[in-house]
């Protein structure tokens, strides 16, 4: 079959309620904006809106807020036609954002029976997986049954047909029951993947073992499927490393800071756009550096990725002032 698709996510898709109002606490937040949130749909609008052509596998509350959630994906380019409608209940996850400053930012989600937890392994298509080059999985997909089996499947599935598989870790502790769960259920998609994106925070959850060093992390996860490992580090930068010993280093863009959220998945669109094109694993860490530096300097993480045009602008324009000033 054709690859009609240069990617397709599986996993969360949700709706993130962000403060408007910035400066003060959750509890003294009175209004929000609605937008669609999720990581692994955060990663396919992001890629969408970079011209990527973008499918993805997931599960929607049949009411209002998954029908809107549905229709914006839709709306940016994204194929939903494997997006499944909950018929038993299941609401989506909400997620709501508190901004108290640019440093000091947090996030509150209910996730309790949410409807993207209850994809089913029979809902994953065999013949949907067959046309796309990358299947991206987000490690939240992993935290309960029966969403876990049916991120397994696809995972089988891809590796069976030659799809390449990306491992964003994306750990949210909130569904989890314990760090060795979550480490077992991690190291199995990691063990399969070729290529691993996370913080080092979260290098630590999927090892269950607290002060690694990357070279550490790297040496346990190439003895594996891995080609490509990705270790962010905040302000420090982020790191990429090849199984052939090969490393890339690439820091982040100065920007005014409105809100940390959201960096995680812009960084991951944006790298996956640059690597997949195959422009160099450092400008594909520019890349991702940029799309991250562009979203937390807005209110929205899904409605501020930005374009193509708009990710070459910001990198030629923070270039050209680093430039000047040295």
């Amino acid at each position: 079959m054709p690859q009609k698709f240069d990617l397709i996510a599986i996993g969360r898709a949700a709706v993130d309620l962000n403060a408007v109002e910035y400066n003060r606490p959750l509890e003294d937040t009175k209004t929000f904006a609605k937008f669609v949130g999720g990581s692994p749909a955060n990663i396919a609008i992001g890629s969408a809106k970079l011209g990527q052509k973008v499918g993805f596998i997931g599960k929607v509350s049949d009411d209002q807020l998954g029908h809107y959630v549905t229709q914006y994906m839709a709306s940016v380019g994204i194929d939903t036609s494997n997006m499944v409608k909950d018929d038993t209940g299941h609401k989506i996850g909400l997620t709501f954002t508190e901004i108290i400053s640019p440093e000091e930012s947090d996030i509150l989600m209910y996730r309790n029976e949410a409807a993207d937890l209850y994809l089913n392994a029979h809902e994953v298509s065999k013949a949907y997986l067959a046309q796309t080059k990358m299947l991206v999985i987000s490690g939240t997909g992993l935290a309960q049954s029966p969403s876990r089996e049916a991120i397994l499947k696809a995972l089988l599935i891809a590796k069976e047909l030659g799809v390449e598989v990306i491992f964003e870790l994306d750990y949210r502790p909130y569904t989890w029951q314990n760090a060795e769960e979550t480490s077992l259920y991690y190291q199995l998609v990691a063990q399969k993947a070729d290529v691993i994106i996370g913080t080092r925070d979260e290098f630590d959850v999927l090892e269950n073992h607290q002060g690694r060093t990357d070279q550490e992390t790297i040496a346990t996860l190439f003895q594996y499927d891995a080609n490509l490992i990705v270790i962010k580090s905040g302000i420090q930068g982020s790191n990429a490393y090849t199984k052939a010993g090969e490393t890339y280093h690439f820091g982040v863009f100065k920007t005014k800071v409105l809100k940390s959220f959201g960096a995680g998945d812009s960084f991951a669109a944006g790298f996956l756009y640059a690597y997949q094109h195959q422009l160099g694993l450092e400008t594909a860490l520019k890349y991702g550096s940029a799309a991250a530096s562009i979203v937390i300097s807005q209110l929205s993480s899904s409605e501020s990725m930005p374009n193509l045009d708009q990710l070459t602008a910001f990198i030629e324009k923070a270039e050209a002032q680093e430039v000047h000033q040295s």
